[in-house]
């Protein structure tokens, strides 16, 4: 599962358990980006803050596990090259990726998106409200698809980062590590 984690929040972790839960999965591996290709915006903090308030966040759950290689290669991480690498590191393991609605129905324009595929499946997490949009999807996508229902958890992060700017409680909205994390280095604040 790979994502900005800026920061990470409870829809995260609940997507996660869900996917690990609902495919019989083994782990969840959390990826960490550098720079994300799709987004415009940076992260707010930096990379090395993003990962241990990852690790945070998942050390009660041992079927969950932060990795730091996008971070530790820098740049922009795509996630074909993400994945070639953990195919080098791990050539015993398959792998699955993780994504909500939205970056589903941006697949297409994903960096090597053919290669990736062939290498992946995609477990794809309709959030209510963003539906998939499956059949616009080319054929060699719909067949490494894996499509399950999430929660109804309306949670983000740039919502989280613009509370904790105007001061605003972010408990229960993040882990409690995560939270006092935030507030030990004043992060996302004014």
């Amino acid at each position: 599962m790979g994502g900005t984690f800026d920061p990470i929040h409870i829809g995260h972790l609940i997507a996660a358990e869900t996917a690990r839960e609902q495919c019989g999965l083994h782990e969840v591996w959390f990826i960490p980006s550098y720079g994300p290709p799709l987004k415009a915006n940076e992260p707010g903090v930096s990379g090395q803050r993003r990962f241990e308030m990852v690790c945070g966040a998942i050390e009660s759950n041992a079927s969950f596990r932060a990795l730091d290689i996008e971070l530790l290669r820098g740049g922009v991480s795509y996630s074909y090259d993400t994945v070639m690498e953990l195919r080098r590191l791990y050539p015993s393991d398959s792998f699955c990726y993780i994504i909500g609605s939205d970056r589903v129905n941006d697949l297409p324009q994903w960096y090597q998106i053919e290669q990736l595929a062939a290498q992946i499946t995609f477990i794809g997490l309709e959030r209510p409200g963003e539906p998939i949009a499956i059949d616009a999807l080319p054929g060699f996508l719909k067949e490494r698809m894996t499509l399950i229902q999430m929660p109804g958890i309306d949670i983000s992060s740039t919502a989280i980062r613009s509370m904790a700017n105007a001061g605003q409680s972010v408990q229960y909205l993040v882990p409690d590590s995560v939270n006092s994390y935030m507030r030990r280095y004043n992060l996302y604040e004014s």
